[in-house]
């Protein structure tokens, strides 16, 4: 009972505003949290612990509606044309797969041992420099990496926010034979746009590694 009690609680503050009869049955109604107004004083603000569950009840939506998505059945290296996959047409995903003209969706792959480095490494270094980049550095909206696929020569991350739950795949792929290029892709799993989420990560990533010798065949 008291568990019911809770839930109660958590959605009392919640409306609920679903599309007319002639919509998408796939849509997912629409949310809006609403502040209860206290009769003795309406310009009271929301204060820290109503803050507190206000977040509380967005993770809540989270994991009702699940936000996180599903995993992409096209991620990794495409067989047919060695290469990572093109990004869809909404505006929440980069690709250095993407044709140099496709400004939404076009970054340039990295190279680890450009020329001017003093001391090159071997791909298993980079490999390596490429971890500790991605467990180190914060990055926009401050999604939280998780290494989920690691092989010779590829690295994929889920980065989870955590209030919502939503979750981005960013592959990385070291292109094989003498040279030492690294392809890329970061996407969101749902939405239509990131605020340029994607894009940003790519720059945090990208400049923390030039500390320790990378390049970048142009700056995004």
């Amino acid at each position: 009972m008291a568990s019911m009690a809770s839930s109660s609680s958590i959605f009392s503050n919640l409306k609920f505003h679903t599309k007319p009869n002639n919509a998408s049955s796939s849509s997912l109604p629409r949310i809006l949290l609403c502040q209860k107004h206290h009769d003795d004083n309406p310009t009271d603000q929301i204060n820290r612990r109503e803050l507190i569950l206000r977040s509380s009840e967005i993770a809540t939506i989270g994991a009702i509606f699940n936000l996180s998505g599903k995993k992409p059945e096209y991620l990794g290296v495409q067989k047919n044309s060695p290469a990572l996959a093109l990004c869809p047409a909404t505006k929440n995903c980069v690709s250095t797969s993407e044709n140099v003209s496709d400004l939404t969706h076009y970054a340039p792959p990295w190279n680890y041992n450009p020329e001017g480095r003093k001391n090159p490494v071997s791909k298993e270094e980079a490999m390596e420099e490429l971890i500790e980049v991605i467990e180190s550095t914060t990055t926009p909206f401050k999604f939280t990496p998780r290494i989920v696929e690691r092989k010779e020569d590829y690295i994929r991350v889920e980065y989870q926010s955590s209030i919502l739950g939503l979750v981005d795949d960013v592959e990385f792929w070291f292109r094989p034979g003498k040279g030492s290029t690294v392809e890329y892709r970061s996407a969101s799993r749902v939405g239509n746009f990131d605020f340029d989420l994607n894009r940003k990560r790519i720059k945090a990533l990208r400049q923390e590694l030039e500390k320790k010798g990378w390049a970048s065949q142009d700056a995004i």
